[in-house]
Parts: C-alpha cells; structure tokens; sequence
C-alpha cells in the first residue's frame, strides 16, 4: 500500500488552542503549571471563553512526533480518531499536510473531536486542559494493520492509554509489528498517566516495547523514586532503549550495556516549551529508523526539542531537514 515507513504513531487527534497568560489565570482556573488535566466539554467551553487572543492549530503528542519525523524527511503514518465536524477536518488536513498517512475514518456520531487548551506563561511554562472527545474512542478496529507492517517503528502514546479499547489497539498494534520484525516506542507522557496506570505501564514496557521516552519526572513517577541514578539502573533491566530527557540538562539514553549522556541543543530563545519532549522523540526515532548511532539520536532530538521551544506551538515552523544541513 506504501513504501516503507520510518513511524507510524498512535496517539489522540487533538486540535492545540494556545494562548498565553499570567500565573494568575492558572490559580483563578485550579492549574497547575506545567502538567495536563482532562476536562470535560462543557469545562473547554469555559476555558476557551475566558483565554483571549488564541492560536489553533493540529497537535497531540504521537501526531507532533509524526509532524516532526515528516520535517527532517523521513515517511510517517498516523492512527488516531476524529469526528466529522470542522475541527475534525482541520486535523486531517494539517496532518496530511506534512505528508503523513492517515487513513483513519472520522466517527459519524459520538463525542466532538479532542481539544487541548494550552495556556503559556511568561516564564515559557505550558500547562494543559485537555477534552478528549472523539479519540479516546480508539479501539483495536482502528488499528491499519498494512500501515502498522510497514512501517519500521509504531510509535504509541501514552496519554491515549485510558479505556480498555485503547489499551486493546496499542496490544493488536504491538503484536503486529513485531510480527513484522519492527520495533515499538512508547512514549510516558505525562506524570499524571504514570500514576493512573502505573502498573499497566510497567507490564507494557517490560512485555510490549522496545524504545521508551519519558522526562526524569515521569520516571520517577514509574519507580516511585526521586533518586535519579536508581531509575536508570531499573531502565536498565526493562527495555532495550531508553531515552530520558532532562530539560536543560540535555538527556540520558539508557541501554542494557551504557548510559549516554547528550547534551542540550541550544535554542535562540525559550517561548513555549509545548511539544519539547514530542520532537525530541521525532529526532530521535528519525536518526534511529535510518541507522545511526545511539548518540547520533540524542543529538538529533535535541536539536529537534531547541526548535520547537524557540516559538509558539508543538510542530516545526521551519524544515527540520535544512536545520540538520545547517548544523
């Protein structure tokens, strides 16, 4: 049906509203800076009424890595599900835009597509309200079993493992790659899914993927430790890969054998941070879909991560591709 795919994600469709505003709008609202929260419809209404001047644009986090995997030039695809309303429409073109295969019919009736209502503050913080809508509905009947076999990595999404269809999807599409000799990357998420799937997340990794991204909160979240050194030593023992990011401290890429410490890219500036973590994994798994080193993908996600923090929004707004020729 294609040629070979670098990725294929599997993630929520989410369309970003993004706006910016003072410590002072999270309190009135209950925030807390820098993490996610779900919200219910009638809660985004709200919000959205109240955050002023926005940015919209298509987001979610497998579908930013998707985004920035198809701007250094690599082939990606996207499982996710959408409705068929206007928000939903905007999803699919911005997706498709970039080049990506996504297949997956909108639901005819149900909830409305997903939203993310991002608030930024000042100091570059993005804290997250998120309604799930329609792509929490993704189940193993979505799951593009030609598109999850071409591909050379499935990439899946944390935050999308919640209700037990989703679960079943990210199962069927695991089976199938390895099936077909290819890799699965898991991406933590957030700290607020490791503490609801704790469990679940630990028998994922140890019996289902073979490349794991997370940031030092999310691991410690996972082993319930705050000593750093004792997380690495449990990666160690759980998956063949491992990709830690620590803010601007750089990353540690973990591996049975050696830990890997890579630098941060610098960034012109720091305006949002949303999306940082999204394409470090697009640099990574774009090195690492065409053979480089371990190392070489370390610096491949930063150089992605320092990008897309330098502007508003979580995907590129210049090619990843002529960034790379330039570095």
């Amino acid at each position: 049906m294609t040629d070979s795919l670098h990725v294929v994600g599997i993630g929520n469709a989410i369309v970003d509203v993004i706006a910016s505003a003072h410590d002072d709008f999270l309190t009135k609202h209950g925030m807390v800076k820098g993490t996610m929260q779900l919200i219910d419809e009638t809660k985004a209404e709200q919000l959205y009424a109240e955050m002023g001047s926005t940015i919209v644009t298509s987001g979610g986090s497998a579908a930013n890595t998707v985004a920035g995997i198809a701007s250094f030039g690599g082939r990606t695809g996207f499982i996710g599900r959408v409705r068929d309303d206007a928000l939903g429409a905007e999803f699919r073109h911005d997706i498709t835009a970039v080049g990506a295969h996504f297949t997956t019919p909108p639901a005819t009736q149900g909830p409305a597509t997903a939203r993310c209502l991002i608030v930024v503050t000042p100091d570059a913080q993005r804290t997250m309200n998120t309604y799930l809508g329609a792509c929490a509905d993704l189940g193993p009947e979505d799951i593009d079993a030609d598109l999850i076999r071409s591909a050379r990595v499935t990439y899946l999404e944390g935050y999308l493992y919640d209700r037990e269809p989703a679960k079943e999807a990210f199962h069927r599409a695991s089976a199938l790659a390895h099936e077909a000799g290819a890799k699965v990357a898991l991406s933590l998420s957030d700290s607020f899914c490791v503490n609801r799937h704790r469990d679940a997340f630990l028998a994922l990794v140890d019996h289902h993927v073979d490349i794991l991204f997370a940031n030092e909160a999310e691991i410690a979240a996972l082993f319930e430790s705050s000593d750093f050194d004792t997380s690495i030593a449990r990666l160690r023992e759980l998956t063949a890969i491992a990709a830690v990011t620590r803010d601007v401290k750089g990353s540690v890429i973990v591996t049975p054998d050696r830990v890997i410490d890579v630098a941060a890219a610098p960034a012109a500036q720091v305006v949002d941070t949303t999306g940082a973590g999204d394409l470090y994994a697009a640099g990574f798994l774009f090195g690492l879909t065409n053979g480089e080193p371990l190392e070489t993908c370390g610096r491949l996600g930063s150089l992605a991560a320092a990008a897309v923090i330098s502007h508003v929004g979580a995907r590129p707004q210049t090619s990843l591709r002529e960034l790379l020729a330039q570095a």
